[in-house]
């Protein structure tokens, strides 16, 4: 007995669910993205291939697990929470966003989405879905949103134009700055903001800039929207394609103004006398030297005149120093005015003024000029209820017929002033080269100093240098003098002026040197170790061979340290060739020394040549500090180079403070170090150490 039974539609349906199987799974298994079943109990019963490209392992150790076991543990209880709700409920779910760590532990980023599974009785006995990894995506859109937050918080204005220059896009700094919207802004081409203080030629060379190397960075003057200019701080970037062509430029900016309005109110303290407005010593000593310069190349003559008032001091002292700035003020106007165009007037101190006549001809050009300053100052004045009168004496040198320095252009038309004075005064006086009783004189002179040297009647002077506030001895500076057979003890101005720009100046310069360092040695044997400092004149400095000599003079003093040793210069040795100058100072300081400007605020270095100059220490002149408790002029010169002492972090020392008060003035201000009559005179090297044990600062100091 048998039964036939035909089984033909359930083979058919059999073979059909499993061609169906191997179709899902031949799928499953191309796909970049997870594809996975979960049982009942949450556990993988099915993981595609794709999972181990994905997350590194393979679906055999995957299968058992639940999708918990690859999550974080803060980002597994999340999901759970989620995923919980959503099998209860037995629905579909899209994008759930995980975490999903790799064999490796590095995170991945996913959005899975399910389907339940239900049995023939319609129960959910699991889930099938997909997980896609979304993490370069999430990692780009974190840099988007990166560059996003920088661009719109950036305190850099930003914009960036296509390849044509119309802009694309700004940020809100760019809007602070310029005073446009971002809709103003749009698909119009930068140049809209130009200023007009650039011409065409530094345009073209930007862009040729930007062409040949991709980028331009430097300063612009711009427009706001208001009508204002204002100064930026600019860099432009290209940005290229794939293939190499511009695509856009990228363009980065900063408001500068107001370091720019800073610097020009420093270029201004730093060249043009406060009171009177005129330029001062360091303007003038650059305008000089230009105009010099000119008179070669035209083959022209140029004129100084040395210009003092008559009969000032008794106004100052008959009105008070107030009727004396506003008589100043009014007789640097009206003398002004007395010149041409291309002339310059400048006030280098007191009531002394220097004028430089260009393009000078004969005595046609500049004899009308001398008569008007003449008369500018010598008609009257009213100042408050006063009516005051002053006149003015001219002592006047012409180059290239007086062939010398700048410096000395200054000096001869100074000497003529004097002898200006001498005939009357409220008159002028023509520097003569080859008749001046001093050319007479001077050679007798230099051969009367050779002879001093060889004799060793010259000897040194020491003047300490001291911190009014602590009582410290900081330092020596040493002087010297002539110990004349006949005259007694000459000071330098007696013999040193006889001496400039001749070889015998660099003689004695090096026998200065030469002593300080034997004194410093002797002085070491007892036990004093106290820096000494020595002036070093223009002609020693300017030796080609200037740091072997100072090498061989410190080489004869093993035992001296050389950072005890400090040379001083004066500013005005330093204008004709700072860079020579630099790079000397820059070898002589790596032999040890040191170097301080001397007669700070006298001479006519620029804040540049200050920074370019590796003097650590600014000496205020003594006519600065002499007049600084009545002039108020002086008292703001010294101020200023206090600050700028400061602003390059240079120590200052204050030169002939020779009273208490001066002392006391200077303290609060932030000058320290000084030396004058009212600390100590200069006095021979057998007296210092007796001075040093006794010396105490005034207690109106320590205060």
């Amino acid at each position: 007995v048998g039964i036939v039974q035909d089984i033909t539609e359930r083979k058919a349906a059999e073979t059909a669910l499993l061609e169906s199987e191997k179709r899902f799974r031949d799928i499953a298994n191309v796909s970049a993205d997870w594809i996975w079943e979960l049982d009942a109990q949450g556990r993988y019963s099915f993981a595609s291939e794709s999972v181990t490209a994905m997350l590194g392992f393979s679906p055999s150790q995957i299968i058992g697990r639940t999708p918990f076991d690859f999550m974080p543990a803060d980002e597994s209880v999340r999901v759970q929470q989620e995923f919980a709700a959503i099998s209860e409920r037995g629905v579909p779910f899209r994008d759930l966003e995980n975490i999903v760590v790799d064999s490796e532990g590095a995170w991945h980023y996913t959005l899975t989405s399910g389907t339940p599974i239900h049995d023939t009785r319609g129960q959910v006995v699991g889930y099938r879905g997909i997980d896609r990894d979304v993490t370069d995506k999430k990692h780009a859109e974190a840099r988007l949103q990166l560059a996003a937050n920088v661009f719109s918080h950036a305190h850099e204005g930003i914009f960036i134009t296509d390849a044509v220059g119309s802009i694309l896009e700004v940020n809100e700094t760019f809007t602070q700055i310029t005073g446009y919207s971002r809709d103003e802004v749009m698909g119009r081409n930068p140049r809209f903001l130009k200023s007009g203080r650039q011409s065409q030629e530094q345009y073209d060379a930007m862009w040729l800039t930007l062409k040949n190397k991709g980028y331009w960075y430097g300063e612009l003057w711009n427009k706001r929207k208001n009508g204002e200019n204002y100064a930026e701080m600019l860099s432009i970037s290209t940005v290229y394609d794939d293939s190499g062509a511009v695509q856009n430029y990228v363009a980065l900016f900063s408001d500068i103004t107001s370091l720019k309005m800073h610097q020009q109110q420093l270029e201004h303290i730093a060249h043009y006398d406060p009171l009177t407005n005129l330029p001062n010593r360091v303007l003038l000593a650059d305008r000089l030297h230009q105009a010099m310069i000119q008179s070669q190349r035209h083959d022209r003559s140029l004129a100084v005149a040395f210009l003092d008032l008559d009969g000032f001091k008794s106004i100052n002292d008959s009105y008070g120093h107030s009727a004396g700035d506003e008589l100043l003020i009014l007789v640097a106007e009206r003398m002004k005015e007395a010149l041409r165009e291309g002339d310059t007037l400048a006030r280098i101190g007191g009531d002394e003024f220097v004028a430089v006549l260009v393009d000078v001809g004969g005595a046609q050009d500049y004899e009308p000029v001398l008569h008007r300053l003449l008369q500018a100052a010598a008609n009257p004045f009213v100042v408050g209820d006063a009516l005051l009168q002053v006149s003015t004496s001219i002592g006047v040198t012409l180059y290239p017929q007086d062939e010398v320095s700048a410096d000395q252009l200054m000096r001869h038309a100074d000497q003529a002033m004097y002898t200006a004075k001498q005939t009357g005064k409220n008159n002028y006086h023509l520097f003569d080269v080859n008749l001046d009783a001093a050319v007479k004189t001077r050679h007798e002179s230099l051969e009367r100093i050779q002879q001093a040297l060889e004799q060793h009647e010259f000897v040194l002077y020491f003047q300490p240098k001291v911190n009014m506030k602590s009582g410290e001895v900081i330092s020596l500076e040493a002087l010297i003098r002539w110990q004349h057979p006949a005259r007694g003890l000459l000071l330098p101005e007696e013999f040193l002026p006889v001496v400039e720009s001749h070889a015998i100046s660099v003689s004695l310069d090096e026998w200065v040197i030469d002593s300080a360092l034997s004194q410093i040695n002797q002085w070491q044997k007892k036990g004093l170790d106290l820096p000494v400092s020595v002036n070093v004149g223009a002609d020693l400095l300017q030796q080609a061979d200037f740091v072997n000599r100072l090498s061989n003079l410190l080489g004869a003093y093993p035992d001296v340290n050389p950072a005890l040793l400090e040379l001083e210069i004066l500013e005005t040795n330093i204008l004709e060739d700072v860079t020579r100058v630099s790079e000397r100072m820059h070898a002589c300081i790596r032999l040890g020394v040191s170097f301080s400007l001397d007669d700070f605020g006298t001479g006519y270095s620029s804040l540049t040549y200050l920074k370019r100059l590796p003097a650590k220490v600014l000496k205020i002149d003594r006519s600065f500090i002499r007049d600084m408790l009545d002039d108020s002029d002086d008292l703001a010169i010294v101020e200023g180079i206090i600050g700028l002492a400061n602003a390059f972090h240079r120590k200052v020392v204050a030169e002939g403070v020779e009273t208490i008060a001066h002392g006391t003035k200077l303290l609060p201000l932030g000058c320290e170090l000084a030396q004058g009559y009212s600390i100590a005179k200069p006095m021979p090297a057998a007296e210092l150490p007796e001075w040093i044990s006794s010396w105490r600062p005034d207690i109106a100091w320590a205060v």
